[in-house]
């Protein structure tokens, strides 16, 4: 087996470009209109009603699908930018990154298998189905949008790393770009600090970073796949918390409107998809 190289000098440079990541991507504005339904930007915790009707097991299909759509809405245009641009400059560092990388960080396998598809999986399971036995409504609307998060970050995720299809730094497979272990841990950070506040969400971003590192540690990904997970991520949390919070009478107001047009041009012939909500 090859062995990576081994240095003693510490990449702060990669360090402080996934911190700045991480604070950059964070903060999600709300849509025209939506001030209220929002979650604050500054880690200040949302104060759900009891019951508030949006988050029941009837409603999980087209909740899922929601957020799935809100992700892609106008109101994430910046921070994907700041992601993108962040990711894009991480990248530059990503050899030097893997370079600096030592041995001597043990507790990366246990995030390795902390944060793996099982173990990630029963955690999220878990917290749901305790939300739906509590009497808490912040507790269970946050294992709500938990799930939510997991679900809708897995399947973007999953998207990107075949449409990417970039080599892991280890030649393991193509699957590098995002890091999953890295977006699933930012998306659950994410919702817990949007619903708990700093005193929540100061330490899941602390975790969710230390996830990321151990990625790069363990020769799995390249400091800018972590950059990319932890935006996503980020993103996707706080756009379900932010859906889910509406009242449930705007919702059912808004609705949706899908539009099929035809793309007629030269040498190109197509259909355009459209959905408002």
């Amino acid at each position: 087996m090859k062995r990576r190289p081994v240095l003693t000098r510490a990449p702060w440079g990669p360090c402080l470009t996934l911190l700045s990541a991480v604070a950059l991507a964070a903060p999600l504005h709300a849509a025209p209109g939506d001030a209220a339904a929002a979650p604050p930007t500054q880690l200040e915790p949302v104060r759900p009603v009891e019951p508030d009707g949006r988050r029941t097991l009837a409603r999980l299909p087209a909740n899922l699908g929601r957020s799935a759509i809100g992700v892609l809405s106008p109101d994430n245009i910046e921070p994907f930018l700041i992601g993108g641009v962040a990711a894009a400059s991480a990248s530059f560092l990503d050899e030097d990154t893997r370079r600096a990388a030592t041995g001597q960080l043990g507790w990366s396998d246990t995030f390795e298998t902390a944060g793996g598809p099982v173990y990630s999986t029963l955690f999220v399971a878990g917290m749901f189905t305790a939300g739906r036995f509590a009497r808490g409504a912040r507790f269970r609307a946050t294992t709500y949008d938990l799930l939510d998060a997991a679900v809708v970050n897995f399947t973007y995720t999953e998207v990107l790393k075949l449409a990417v299809h970039r080599e892991r730094p280890n030649g393991e497979d193509n699957k590098s770009f995002p890091s999953g272990h890295t977006s699933n841990a930012f998306a659950l950070a994410s919702v817990a600090g949007a619903h708990y506040g700093w005193k929540i969400g100061v330490p899941s971003y602390l975790l969710a970073g230390l996830m990321g590192v151990s990625r790069i540690h363990e020769d799995k990904h390249w400091l800018s796949d972590v950059v990319a997970g932890a935006a996503l991520g980020t993103i996707v949390g706080r756009t379900v918390v932010r859906l889910n919070s509406r009242p449930l009478e705007r919702v059912a107001s808004r609705g949706a409107t899908v539009s099929v047009s035809p793309i007629v041009a030269r040498n190109a012939q197509g259909l355009s998809l459209s959905v408002v909500f």
